[in-house]
């Protein structure tokens, strides 16, 4: 398993960026502009991290723009953590097999999602390219929030 990110929600990315690169002095790395969905992901990296051969491999901050507008409350505005995995249908699997309920299972053999108990949600991504899609996981339904 390996640490990719920690997603939060913002308002407005103006005056987000200037916060997190200009005062706080991480560097943009990425931009993914969707229209489909109707948001904006910009991920951003410690100048340290920035600066090694691992780069493209550094944990990174990704700042979630929806361009509907929306109040957060109760901490809404944290997303979420996000782990990569060797296999995400062996990960699951141990986590079912452990008590821990799939709230958005792996259907496309690429991402899921679990709560911590807590109430934190946490990402599971595969590694390199999706699984083929397999059973249970291709019909399993989504359960509570995620």
């Amino acid at each position: 398993m390996r640490y990719l990110h920690t997603m939060v929600r913002v308002t407005d990315i103006d005056a987000s960026l200037d916060f997190y690169c200009n005062k706080l002095g991480l560097v943009e790395k990425r931009r993914v502009e969707n229209d489909k969905g109707r948001f904006t992901l910009i991920f951003l990296a410690a100048p340290e991290d920035e600066k090694t051969a691992e780069a493209a491999r550094a944990p990174l901050l990704e700042l979630t723009y929806n361009w509907d507008p929306e109040e957060y409350q109760g901490g809404r505005n944290f997303g979420h953590l996000a782990y990569e995995v060797n296999d995400i249908y062996a990960t699951c699997e141990r986590l079912m097999d452990g008590g821990v309920t799939i709230n958005r299972p792996p259907r496309d053999g690429h991402m899921a999602f679990v709560r911590s108990p807590d109430g934190i949600s946490i990402e599971l991504l595969q590694r390199g390219e999706p699984k083929p899609k397999a059973e249970p996981w291709a019909s399993m339904e989504n359960t509570g929030t995620w």
